[in-house]
């Protein structure tokens, strides 16, 4: 049985005995867990200290990693950011939809309507439900008015509260969104917003690079914004434009303020941060901080955000009744479409640690990241090699409030991730751009895949390769040793294990989604 309900029994048990003098507080066990799940983006597992990291510190990550399950084996679904998103919160393989891809400023709400997801479902048992910070998986139905209301989106798939960004930091619209609402639109100054083509008179990275403050490498030359230059067009909205030095302190106040606001009952709370994704721009108190230029600068400033998090809940007493999980939507990468230093000032850091490959790619670093489960009081410290992956929070969160509502992706790991048990997964389907691998026990399987081995945008390998790859993880972590070959009767095992959930494929891929 679950940890807090067996407290529950005995608090009431003690109550009984003692005429119950023990205070009524929203800090006490008895009384429904909140759940907080922060969310990194591109946070390689190799990025924090409590992961192996010496040229970056993260204390407070290392705080929540130190205080809770450490898991080695915790993956997210995905080698990118949309379906991993889209994993998180319906319980469901992105690769099923063939629409969760990355995803544009204006595409369409990737989530349906009628959908059972993770807010509707705490909202189900009682919850309120916030989401503060990156969304992209879509808004309205890919013609949205962006001076009216947005609708639907976070709102309607069950975030009773909703202050967000509708896609990435690199992509227009650059404004803020609440509860369907741009943050202070002007009548005046309408928001109209393109992929296909620019509107008159408007400045672009590529023909006005006297405007930049930080250069573009490829894809991110159109509509200038605060200095740099997105992916897409935009017209209009000047007061609603967001500064990019001020995201990391404007997500973080609207999730304290969120926090505040639903002390006295319980709450689940999405903080999706915006960090280490490109452009990344810290602020200035942060520049510097680690001499790796922009994106170790901004990895610092996301553990500070977290840290002051955690510091809300504890200064409202909140933190021994609230179960906190910490992951990242997918791997590393330096370059990503701006010259920031990112890649000629690493030095000694590995992004992904021991692995190999990073985002984009289907070997180990797309997808396998930091996961940590905190709770105070409830959860004790270890290290878990337990396989998990973010695709379980579904139906293990669902379990933890009582709910009966499961997702057939989504394996039911509760005392997993409580530390109880060190059984996870037996078997896990991961997916990079289309592109689908296979992971059993200790082994993992890459299926043929067309394309290109290497993105060279991004200096990444992609895992294609137009043979059958096997490796063995516990003796070769960083999948250098294929053994496809010599190890026929296993790689059949593989095939036909991985068949069985994913079908035949025809060992082909879509064109590389960069960004």
């Amino acid at each position: 049985m679950m940890k807090f309900l067996t407290i529950a029994l005995m608090t009431s048990t003690l109550c009984i005995l003692s005429s119950c003098n023990a205070p009524q507080n929203h800090g006490e066990e008895s009384i429904p867990p909140n759940v907080v799940i922060i969310y990194a983006d591109d946070l390689g597992y190799g990025d924090v200290s409590a992961y192996g990291a010496t040229e970056i510190t993260t204390p407070n990550i290392d705080k929540l990693a130190r205080g809770g399950v450490r898991f080695t084996n915790g993956y997210s679904s995905s080698a990118t950011c949309s379906p991993s998103r889209y994993a998180l919160l319906t319980g469901g393989y992105p690769w099923r939809n063939e629409k969760a891809r990355i995803l544009d400023g204006t595409a369409p709400l990737l989530i349906s309507t009628e959908q059972m997801t993770l807010p509707k479902m705490f909202k189900e048992q009682g919850y309120h439900t916030g989401i503060v910070g990156k969304w992209h998986l879509g808004l309205g139905d890919g013609k949205v008015d962006w001076n009216a209301n947005i609708a639907p989106g976070p709102n309607e798939v069950g975030f009773e509260y909703a202050y967000i960004m509708a896609a990435t930091q690199d992509r227009v619209p650059t404004v803020y969104i609440e509860n369907g609402r741009v943050v202070r639109s002007d009548p005046n100054d309408p928001i109209e917003v393109s992929y296909k083509e620019n509107f008159p008179g408007e400045p672009t990275g590529k023909e006005n690079p006297e405007m930049l403050k930080m250069k573009w490498h490829h894809g991110h030359f159109n509509t200038v914004v605060n200095g740099i230059s997105r992916i897409g067009y935009m017209k209009g909205g000047a007061e609603a434009r967001w500064v990019d030095e001020n995201m990391a302190d404007t997500f973080l106040v609207r999730a304290q303020d969120y926090i505040l606001a639903h002390k006295d009952e319980p709450f689940f709370l999405y903080y999706a941060l915006q960090q280490p994704h490109v452009p990344r721009t810290p602020h200035p108190r942060f520049v510097g901080e680690t001499g790796m230029g922009p994106r170790g600068d901004v990895i610092v400033e996301a553990d500070w955000c977290i840290g002051e998090l955690i510091a809300t809940l504890e200064s409202e007493g909140l933190l021994e009744n609230t179960l906190i999980i910490l992951s990242s939507d997918n791997g590393p990468v330096l370059n990503d479409g701006y010259y920031d230093d990112a890649d000629t000032k690493v030095g000694a850091h590995t992004p992904a640690g021991p692995l190999r490959g990073g985002k984009y790619s289907l070997f180990e670093a797309g997808t396998r990241v930091p996961f940590i489960t905190y709770w105070k009081g409830q959860i004790d410290p270890a290290v878990s090699d337990a396989v998990v992956s973010q695709v379980d929070l579904f139906s293990s969160l669902s379990s933890l409030v009582g709910s009966e509502i499961r997702s057939g992706d989504s394996e039911e790991l509760l005392q997993v991730l409580m530390g109880e048990s060190n059984q996870g997964r037996e078997e896990l389907i991961i997916e990079a751009t289309g592109r689908t691998a296979f992971r059993k026990g200790e082994w993992v399987l890459i299926p043929p895949h067309g394309g290109r081995p290497v993105a060279i945008e991004v200096n990444i390998e992609l895992g294609n390769a137009p043979e059958y790859q096997l490796y063995n993880l516990n003796e070769d972590l960083g999948e250098q040793n294929n053994l496809a070959a010599s190890q026929p009767d296993k790689l059949e095992e593989m095939i036909a294990s991985y068949e069985a959930i994913r079908g035949k494929t025809d060992g082909t891929s879509e064109k590389l989604e960069l960004k």
